[in-house]
């Protein structure tokens, strides 16, 4: 495979343009000793569009389990015999301590989760209720992951101040009937026009080390593209015990990293957010995916942990990297460690 000039993808990224997919297979193939020529070009795009600054954003998994779908890599799925805490949704008291929490961290968007496929009307009235109240008390942004929304439900939404909604696409639209059968691709894809519709901001992205192929990661970056998606979340599969998945062990911080690269030339001016898998995949690498990428997590993931919030700001810190406020400003680097745990 002959490899491209990697200063040459970011020029054509930084003008606009799509690269070829032979282009794209090579920057997933590229041999180690070039990683780091990839990682300063893919920053020199990372840069223009978004500065030093990196985005915390908080996660909360406010209704667990319960699942009627057969996500494969999901342990709340209704085929995942993983041991994990099961509830339904929590009352607006917790919803707003978490939020708290979140605004403590210097998170700029607070992420709110629930499980199933998707919201009866009870469920979606109590996620308005409490997302009002989040908007009156904090400078909080708001991002709900509620599962497939109709266009009603994402009016409602946007009517209660939403920012933005997720709905990850999680892999090529070929390669989804092995991870998922009891709803569609084109049902998620769906949902994401809805959400746009709404003027609500999208957020989509995908799961990596699934057993998918080369295309087929090329192929979700080309489709989010396509739908012109504003925040894009790369996840890295863990494979939880009691998942049909658990078996999968794909990736290593390298592969990883390239991913990552690849995101960014394709999706140049997009917030890419390295998200489930960091600490698992990444490991002693984790500073490194931040010169593509520009935002993380801070705290645990739906059901499994992520590293102390004081470790993320550390991290950022030793980089040179800067937090980011809410309104995108930066926030002084020096924020006293001893407020995270």
């Amino acid at each position: 495979m002959n490899f491209p000039n990697w200063n040459a993808l970011a020029d054509r990224a930084l003008e606009g343009e799509c690269l070829e997919r032979e282009a794209a297979r090579a920057v997933l193939h590229a041999p180690d000793d070039v990683l780091l020529d990839q990682l300063a070009a893919a920053y020199r795009v990372r840069r223009h569009y978004w500065g030093n600054r990196v985005r915390f954003h908080f996660l909360l998994n406010a209704q667990s389990g319960l699942c009627p779908e057969d996500c494969h890599y999901c342990s709340q799925s209704k085929i995942s015999s993983a041991e994990i805490e099961k509830y339904p949704l929590m009352a607006k008291e917790k919803i707003l301590s978490a939020a708290e929490r979140a605004a403590n961290l210097n998170a700029g968007t607070f992420c709110f989760v629930i499980s199933g496929r998707s919201p009866n009307d009870s469920t979606l009235g109590k996620v308005v209720e409490a997302v009002r109240e989040i908007k009156q008390t904090s400078d909080l942004k708001v991002c709900a992951c509620l599962g497939l929304l109709s266009e009603e439900q994402t009016r409602q939404l946007a009517d209660a101040g939403v920012d933005r909604v997720n709905h990850n696409l999680n892999t090529s639209e070929d390669y989804h009937p092995n991870i998922c059968n009891t709803h569609t691709w084109r049902d998620r894809a769906t949902t994401l026009k809805n959400v746009k519709a709404a003027g609500i901001t999208t957020c989509s992205g995908g799961i990596i080390g699934m057993g998918e192929s080369d295309d087929d990661i090329i192929d979700l970056a080309l489709q989010l593209r396509e739908l012109k998606v504003t925040s894009v979340p790369i996840n890295f599969l863990i494979p939880i015990p009691g998942t049909p998945f658990a078996g999968l062990n794909e990736l290593n911080p390298r592969r990883c990293l390239r991913v990552l690269c690849l995101f960014r030339f394709l999706l140049p001016s997009q917030e890419i957010r390295i998200a489930g898998g960091r600490e698992v995949h990444l490991r002693s690498l984790q500073p490194l995916g931040l010169y593509p990428a520009n935002s993380i997590f801070v705290g645990d993931y739906l059901t499994t942990p992520g590293q102390a919030a004081r470790h993320d700001l550390e991290m950022l810190q030793d980089a040179g990297f800067i937090l980011e406020a809410p309104d995108g400003s930066p926030l002084d680097s020096k924020i006293p460690l001893n407020r995270l745990s």
